[in-house]
């Protein structure tokens, strides 16, 4: 009953959050919003503004891919990306989204401009061989679609304090509380979070390539 009722409200919170998801910063261009909390509330903040050095930024990091590359803040340097949090040894999700983010992976094989991270909540268990029959069971392409590994509290904390991921909106848990969401997260080129979405849904992938395609006009 709880987790029914988390997901209606998780529903809900993103019919009201993105039903408003563009406003017009003139007559030509939509702007996506930032992410700067948990709660995921949607802020357009202007360059002008005071506030706009303190939007928040996803901070340096370092994880190793299914190719045992090291993957940091530089790969996705003045890239878009889309991230998530997942295992692959879930049965329930993450089958759901891995699928889903293969359609985006499709959509920008030979964009540059683009890349996907996935990060496993369970790095004791998912190795860097692990991750790499994974993607060649799952047909991640090499440097476009990181599966990433590390060390479990960097994992964690980059999750809940940086991409504000978690099991409902609002909550993150403790840094420790086992990791499950099915979010996807729309990071910009300079690493602020500019949408969140359910990966769970196919749907959501057009809602994801139209907000790329928004971002893209940026300056």
């Amino acid at each position: 009953m709880k987790q029914t009722t988390n997901f209606i409200v998780f529903i809900i919170t993103l019919f009201v959050v993105f039903s408003c998801n563009k406003v017009k910063k003139d007559d030509n261009e939509d702007v996506l919003p930032f992410i700067n909390s948990a709660e995921f509330t949607p802020e357009w903040i202007s360059p002008n503004s005071p506030e706009y050095p303190e939007i928040h930024t996803i901070p340096d990091f370092s994880f190793t891919n299914q190719d045992g590359q090291t993957v940091t803040e530089k790969t996705v340097e003045g890239k878009i990306y889309v991230a998530n949090f997942m295992f692959t040894s879930c049965g329930s999700i993450c089958p759901k989204m891995t699928d889903n983010m293969k359609i985006l992976q499709d959509k920008y094989t030979n964009d540059s401009s683009v890349l996907l991270l996935s990060h496993t909540v369970t790095p004791e268990r998912d190795s860097v061989s692990i991750l790499k029959q994974y993607a060649i069971n799952k047909g991640c392409i090499s440097g476009k679609w990181h599966l990433l590994t590390g060390n479990k509290n960097e994992i964690y904390s980059i999750a809940k304090r940086q991409y504000f991921a978690g099991d409902s909106i609002g909550y993150y848990g403790k840094l420790n509380d086992f990791l499950h969401t099915e979010n996807f997260i729309l990071v910009d080129g300079k690493r602020r979070i500019r949408g969140v979405y359910n990966g769970t849904l196919p749907i959501e992938m057009e809602r994801i390539i139209e907000d790329i395609t928004t971002l893209k006009k940026e300056n």
